[in-house]
């Protein structure tokens, strides 16, 4: 790197990265194969000097569980099944909250990606209230015994540093939680900008881990310069991102924020790692020393980038004199290493570690708090520092003596082995022609069969009953061909492996297979994306998988026999996606390629969910809007679900998946399950053409046909774009409403740029009401029927009917974190659901009803 007085610049030997910190030029040592840069800083603010390293005792460990009621969730973990639930607390907005409910409010927070998750507040309790009373009772009347001799002020210092820690809450939740729940939490943290937990000592056997399956779920996206300066973009798995490393520590107590320093250089805005002068610190930290967090920095591939590559930053918390297997771990994987320094003396254990880590090829920066006494020559220079080592998150675990998480858990080393299995099987194919090869009854006898379908119940006027006779001939004949078909290696291994009874070890398998699926896959398709069907063919994944399973199901169906290489009866498919809707993976509900309902299948996976679950009450919410204006983000922020997000056309089709309440729940809304479905976007670009309007309104008179609510998407104010959703919008009421169907719907107008403008969203809903009546009317035209304006098609109130989000992104992507107004709009949104569908309980259908029903929804496509 280049260094220079009041900036240090870290330049990479191979890939040019810049950082910026304001520093005091002190001293510089030079060697023939390294340099070593001594800087003093200087601390705008400082508050709790030197708290922040307190090493805890262990006799503070089991009080904190105590208190965050998670004692006997150790060795009982917390699941995904357990907080995704729906519960009465959720359904609050918490600003504050009891001690005792500061982990279900973390994990509300946090799942609705609401960075100010660690920033809870804690309400007193009546009992410190009326103590805090009686103290100040006591002292009125004598000034000096008040301000001299009052013990109630030693009594507050004592009560603040008592305070749980919020980083504490967060590393106790990570402590009692399960694999899964682990994965999707430090996903979550991720999406807010903040840093991970890297290496985490066990807080009672001090056993570090590396949570290496926490981060199997994280994409990292950057924008870079090449050498032709040209800007391309990258979009990687965080686990396997080759990236220069910088590492941050401390020896001693120091007064100066390393988190604090480490925030400038990553996020000035954003709290990236938290640090004592973050709202609600206090002074005792139980659970964070001898932890290390990493946080990486994406650029945008603009000139104010700090840095043109991504770079990870990793901080060591507490003294690393008393942490030398996290040191030595680190030290060595790092391109630079930076150390925050006290006074030190030259018999201190940290000036020998120090001269060990002097004996090192690595840069090394040496940070000293700036000492005021001290007069320091100021001078004004250049330093190349150069290294060519980086860092990839996977090779930590090639570490000895630290624990591996996915490697530790016997049900997650089945599940691997068994996908790694079935990929071995992909691998002698080109990546378009797998589906084909493997995957041969979702191909082109499928998307014939449902066009016969669509043929069939769309007769023309001039057909006779000799015709539609000779359809349903060809249809039968195309179900035989598809039942003759081979049953592909793969497919047989996959329902093998999803037929056992190890629930955890099934799981595991389906997280590994989609994991390597996407490996094996990302890979190629960047060489596919100029060729748009090529792409499509290349796309492969679990949900392929299924389907295919689904059509073998239905092919076995038509023909009534089994199929002679299927190793289970065919009878038996359904309960396997039954059992992974339970497990809450979504299942595809329409095929996004064939734009067809498989009614056979689905009403028999139905069926297997009653048998399961028992006929539980289900109130169904679906979600239509056009393409990429946060459908499936706002789904997983609101129900801290994992449909598929990312730019353009990413969901195909339509995806179910269940939600379930809880008990004290149920008798408040009548109901046991939310049903979930998220859909394609409407006008994509993908299907440009003739058969783009037919698609959008086949699409939108289906999710508005099976939902109790649909939440109409609609991204930005251009009113070209909201009259074309409208219309679509407006035809699919006016069928339902033509077979006496009366679903109810809210409009969520996203991306709007002042929510809190009361008389600009007033005009908005006026806008927005006369534009609906306006498309209602053209669509009674197109369907026959007498409407006047939308009110006359459905129970709908501009007022209440209609809300407004704030954009998603608190900044500019990819290093913005989530807006926090936007997860309040989620918040209310989902209060608004809730209290709607417990005032329309005596329409919310069993599951015995839905398959039964979702042939009245297909008819109404006709």
């Amino acid at each position: 790197s280049v260094i220079e007085h009041r900036k240090l610049r870290v330049l990479h030997a191979y890939n040019s990265i810049e950082s910026e910190i304001t520093v005091l030029f002190k001293s510089v040592r030079k060697t023939p194969d390294k340099i070593i840069v001594v800087l003093s800083i200087k601390q705008k603010e400082n508050k709790d000097v030197g708290t922040a390293g307190v090493k805890a005792d262990q006799d503070k460990i089991h009080p904190l569980f105590h208190r965050l009621n998670l004692e006997g969730r150790r060795h009982n973990k917390l699941s995904a099944a357990d907080v995704l639930q729906i519960t009465e607390h959720p359904l609050q907005s918490h600003e504050s909250c009891v001690e005792e409910e500061l982990v279900q409010t973390f994990l509300q927070k946090i799942l609705m990606m609401d960075y100010r998750a660690r920033y809870i507040s804690v309400k007193e309790t009546n009992e410190q209230d009326q103590q805090r009373d009686a103290d100040s009772s006591e002292d009125e009347g004598d000034f000096f015994e008040y301000v001299l001799h009052n013990t109630s002020l030693s009594n507050t210092v004592t009560s603040q540093s008592e305070r749980i820690h919020p980083m504490d809450v967060q590393m106790a939740v990570f402590h009692c939680a399960d694999g899964f729940l682990k994965q999707l939490m430090v996903t979550k943290l991720s999406q807010c900008q903040y840093a991970l937990p890297l290496l985490v000592p066990d807080p009672f056997t001090q056993q570090i881990e590396f949570p290496l399956w926490t981060f199997r779920q994280i994409n990292k996206s950057w924008k870079m310069r090449n050498n032709d300066n040209e800007i391309i973009s990258q979009t990687q798995p965080i686990y396997k991102t080759q990236t220069p490393v910088v590492f941050f520590f401390r020896f001693g107590s120091v007064s100066s924020s390393k988190s604090q320093l480490m925030n400038s250089l990553i996020n000035e805005k954003h709290n990236t790692f938290f640090h004592r002068n973050c709202p609600g610190s206090s002074r005792t930290r139980v659970l964070m020393d001898g932890g290390v967090e990493i946080s990486w920095f994406c650029p945008s591939g603009k000139n104010t980038d700090k840095f043109t590559d991504c770079v990870a930053f990793c901080n060591l918390h507490g003294d690393a004199g008393d942490h030398e297997k996290q040191l030595q771990i680190l030290t060595e994987m790092a391109s630079v290493n930076v150390v925050l320094l006290p006074q030190l003396d030259k018999n201190d254990r940290s000036a020998a570690m120090m001269n060990n880590l002097f004996g090192n090829k690595k840069p090394l920066i040496c940070l000293l708090t700036e000492d005021q006494s001290t007069v320091m020559k100021m001078k004004k220079r250049k330093f190349k520092i150069e290294s060519s080592s980086t860092f990839r998150l996977e090779d930590v675990s090639k570490h000895s003596d630290i624990r591996v998480d996915e490697e530790d858990d016997d049900d997650s080393r089945r599940g691997r082995a068994a996908a790694q299995q079935i990929m071995n099987s992909l691998k002698k194919k080109h990546l378009t022609e797998i589906k084909e090869s493997f995957m041969p009854h979702q191909g082109k006898l499928w998307h014939q069969w449902s066009q016969k379908n669509k043929e069939l119940h769309r007769p023309r006027v001039e057909e006779k009953d000799i015709d539609i006779s000779r359809k349903q001939s060809e249809m039968k004949k195309i179900r035989e061909q598809q039942h003759e078909s081979d049953i592909s290696e793969f497919v047989k291994l996959f329902i093998k492996e999803m037929n056992t009874d190890a629930e955890h070890e099934k799981m595991f398998f389906i997280k590994w297979l989609r994991i390597l699926l996407d490996e094996h896959i990302s890979t190629k398709q960047t060489e596919l994306e100029k060729i748009s069907e090529e792409l499509q063919a290349a796309t492969f994944c679990v949900e392929h998988i299924m389907r295919e399973i689904g059509q073998i199901y239905e092919s076995c169906s038509s023909v009534k026999k089994n199929k002679k290489d299927l190793q289970i009866h065919f009878s038996s498919l359904p309960s396997l996606a039954a059992e992974m809707m339970i497990s809450g993976f979504p299942l595809e509900l329409m095929d996004g390629d064939a734009a067809h309902v498989p009614l056979i299948w689905i009403s028999a996976v139905l069926d297997e969910l009653i048998q399961k679950l028992g006929d539980q009450r289900v109130f169904v919410l679906s979600v239509v809007g056009t393409q990429s204006s946060g459908k499936s983000t706002m789904l997983n922020a609101m129900f801290g679900l994992q449909f598929a997000v990312s730019a353009g056309r990413c969901t195909r089709g339509a995806f179910m998946q269940l939600v379930r309440v809880s008990d004290e729940m149920k008798t408040q809304m009548n109901f046991d399950y939310i049903l979930v479905v998220d859909t394609e976007g409407l006008g994509a670009l993908e299907l440009s053409g003739r058969s783009t309007r037919y698609h959008d309104n086949e699409l939108a008179t289906f999710v508005v046909g099976i939902g109790n609510l649909t939440l109409i998407n609609i991204y930005g104010e251009n009113p070209s774009e909201m009259q074309d959703i409208l219309q679509i919008v407006a035809q699919a009421f006016i069928r339902m409403k033509k077979v006496r169907l009366n679903p109810s719907c809210v409009f969520v107008h996203q991306n709007v740029s002042d929510v809190t403008a009361g008389e600009k969203n007033m005009e908005g809903r006026r806008r927005l009401q006369e534009t609906l009546d306006e498309m209602t009317k053209l669509a009674a035209k197109e369907e026959v029927c007498d409407a006047g304006c939308f009110s006359d098609v459905i129970r709908f109130d501009v007022q209440n009917d209609v809300k407004y989000f704030a954009q998603l992104w608190e900044g500019s992507p990819p290093m913005a974190p989530p807006n926090p107004n936007y997860c309040e709009n989620i918040q209310e949104l989902k209060e608004y659901i809730m209290s709607h569908a417990s005032q329309v309980h005596s329409k919310i259908e069993p599951t015995g009803n839905i398959d039964v029903g979702l042939v009245q929804y297909c008819f109404c496509l006709q």
